[in-house]
């Protein structure tokens, strides 16, 4: 819950008395010895979210010397375990509210305050009869954006380092757990089944299709085992490897996925097409903690649903210009933008040479942003990055993009994926944006902030707030523009506008199929012509918000804060008002609830 301004006030004045009262050297001792106390206990979850997830400790490098034995583990997604580690972070509540917050110095307090708002947010999570997915509420345990079966095969291969026969061996029991997980999501499907909760029909089939591809991947001696030939053959290990792999891959792993497609198959014979969780039992609520999870807001769905018309309106009208200038006058803007989508000159051809050249245009773009960075950012941290094309097996229901932060010690560089299923959903204008949002100035450069931060605890840098990295995403699409990176090229200029109004439509749209009964049909068209995506692009960017309630509404509302509370700053510091400082308050504490970050630019004095 967000606390009000009356409880702000109180709270800072008693802190103040309280400490007005104590010598300098009590003062001194007293907030060394809160500091250790919620250092200590950081630590200790830290660790026990490394033991509960595994893959987080090999994803960040840590799967080494006394942590050792993680590398051959995965996340059980059995019943028991399906709110992850928000089981944990939910009981640590009483712990983290006796830490005298008064005591502590500003920057630590913030830690504070962002774990006991992670404690009582999973606190609610963990009462509802759903399941969770990285820390976040989720109505479905299979569909074509979760499960084991989604994410695990592209780990394994990109992520899980082999350099010994002890990695080697850890990658084959990995396997053997990865086929125990498969089983456990058909189980939890099928519970979920009988009371109520089945995904829609168009989610499942693209669910199966992603499921049949893995299977047939396996079936073909591709994958996963191939995967591990390479590695062991690249580390210069000697022994079977491929053929281990193989036996497990085609044995457990295939017998599992061909029980998913029968569960899957058995949940479409039951399945309707009503798009929103309102209809699932105490869905109205679900929704409503879903939003405020994920904007780390109080905003009613109502609310929301207001801002994001409020948005788009906005956009529109910042967009319109620009086309006319394009020589675009006939139509709506959306109308408009779906012609310029079309154009010849701005589409990739749909082959494999294409898709390499819009990688290697991606790739150019990015590099263009890392010699500007030291004039808006101070400290700028080695963002090594990587370009990769989302695997194929699950291209068909993956997202658009996303981003993976690399390891600690930088030895992996960050990466993000763009999806390649189809070169037209990406027209030429529109994917500068995309990089800077994914890449640089974007989330591979917040995430290396703070992965190389020395103040922010280990925890907190693992531990992400969507409204703030999201918003941060979009505000980096805005700082781009700032940078003049769209200097010559006005079509660019569009896209980025384009972007920012595709996630004011997200805000409408989620909260429209959640909240007020929209369907599929009605979400999907409504972002076609409002946002000229191509129908591919918008038919999967609906299809997410169905499965992963109220995220998508986190971008927006997200950005809106970050620049409030910049242009706040500007108005209050004047002549005083430094970017790059401010972008150094932003970045600098980790990941925020939006009004603890409100909080912490208004204390900056400019320095």
């Amino acid at each position: 819950m967000t606390a009000s301004p009356g409880f702000e006030r109180r709270t800072v004045l008693g802190g103040l008395l309280a400490t007005a009262a104590l010598p300098a050297q009590g003062l001194a001792q007293a907030k060394a010895g809160a500091s250790a106390q919620a250092r200590a206990l950081y630590d200790r979850l830290f660790e026990a979210t490394l033991v509960t997830n595994p893959g987080q400790a090999t994803s960040l490098g840590l799967d080494t010397g006394k942590r050792a034995a993680l590398r051959g583990r995965l996340s059980s997604s059995a019943r028991a375990n399906r709110f992850g580690t928000a089981t944990m972070l939910a009981a640590v509540g009483p712990e983290l509210k006796r830490i005298d917050a008064t005591a502590l110095s500003e920057e630590e307090r913030t830690f504070l305050e962002v774990m006991r708002w992670h404690s009582d947010r999973r606190a609610q999570i963990v009462k509802t009869p759903y399941g969770g997915f990285t820390g976040y509420p989720i109505p479905y345990t299979l569909t074509h954006l979760t499960g084991s079966y989604q994410g695990t095969p592209d780990f394994l291969d990109t992520q899980h380092p082999i350099a010994t026969t002890a990695d080697a061996e850890a990658y084959l029991s990995r396997l053997t757990q990865f086929a125990a997980n498969i089983g456990h999501d058909a189980t939890r499907a099928r519970a979920e089944a009988a009371m109520g909760v089945v995904p829609p029909a168009f989610v499942i089939d693209k669910a199966l299709t992603q499921t049949r591809a893995l299977r047939a991947q396996q079936v073909a001696g591709k994958g996963m085992a191939a995967s591990l030939t390479k590695k062991t053959a690249a580390a210069k290990l000697t022994g079977d490897w491929g053929a281990r792999a193989a036996k497990i891959v085609d044995g457990p792993i295939a017998a599992a996925l061909d029980g998913q497609i029968a569960v899957l198959t058995e949940l479409r014979a039951k399945a309707g097409n009503e798009a929103g969780v309102s209809r699932l039992p105490g869905g109205a609520a679900f929704y409503a903690m879903c939003l405020g999870q994920h904007t780390s807001t109080s905003l009613t769905p109502d609310a929301a649903h207001k801002i994001g018309l409020e948005e788009v309106a906005a956009y529109e009208a910042r967009i319109d210009p620009l086309l006319r200038a394009a020589g675009l006058n006939e139509g709506g803007v959306g109308a408009r933008l779906t012609a310029l989508g079309k154009r010849p000159d701005q589409l990739f051809p749909n082959t494999d040479a294409g898709r390499a050249e819009m990688l290697v245009y991606c790739n150019a773009k990015n590099d263009a942003v890392r010699p500007l960075l030291s004039q808006f950012f101070h400290d700028v941290p080695p963002a090594r990055l990587e370009i990769r094309r989302v695997p194929p097996a699950i291209e068909a229901g993956a997202p658009r993009g996303y981003a993976q932060s690399g390891t600690l010690d930088g030895s992996r560089p960050g990466a993000f994926y763009i999806n390649l299923r189809d070169t037209h959903i990406w027209p030429r204008f529109s994917l500068p944006t995309f990089v800077y949002h994914e890449g640089l100035p974007g989330h591979v450069l917040e995430g290396a902030f703070q992965l190389a931060s020395k103040t922010i605890p280990l925890l907190h840098r693992t531990m992400g707030i969507a409204a703030y990295g999201e918003g941060w995403g979009l505000y980096a699409e805005q700082l781009a523009d700032e940078m003049g990176l769209y200097e010559g090229e006005p079509l660019g200029r569009i896209g980025y506008l384009q972007a920012a109004l595709y996630r004011a439509v997200r805000v409408v749209v989620d909260t429209g199929m959640h909240a007020k009964g929209w369907s599929r049909e009605r979400a999907t068209r409504y972002m076609i012509d409002v946002t000229g995506l191509a129908p591919g692009a918008a038919e999967n960017e609906i299809d997410r918000y169905i499965v992963w309630p109220g995220q998508a509404t986190s971008y927006k509302l997200g950005h809106t804060a970050i620049l409030r509370a910049r242009e706040a700053a500007r108005v209050r510091l004047g002549t005083r008002f430094d970017l790059k400082g401010f972008h150094r308050v932003v970045l600098g504490r980790g990941d925020q609830p939006l009004d603890v970050l409100a909080r912490n630019v208004a204390a900056w004095n400019g320095s």
